[in-house]
């Protein structure tokens, strides 16, 4: 399953924090930044996607995070 997410994630320093935290809660996902779409997309990939705990992750390190509709 592959959820996309927006975010107003805008350097590859920030991404990389939030990979890091990602990996350490929730090392069953795979994670990865689009910094040049200008909805800057986080997508994970993982068996089961819990969007508000990716969200509350996010909002905890200062992010914004939405599910992007499809």
């Amino acid at each position: 399953m592959i959820e996309v997410f927006r975010t107003d994630v805008s350097t590859a320093e920030k991404a990389a924090i939030l990979i890091f935290i990602f990996s350490l809660t929730l090392p069953e996902l795979k994670i990865n930044f689009d910094l040049e779409d200008c909805d800057r997309i986080l997508r994970i990939d993982a068996n089961e996607i819990i969007p508000e705990e990716i969200i509350s992750i996010c909002n905890r390190y200062g992010c914004f995070c939405e599910v992007l509709p499809e």
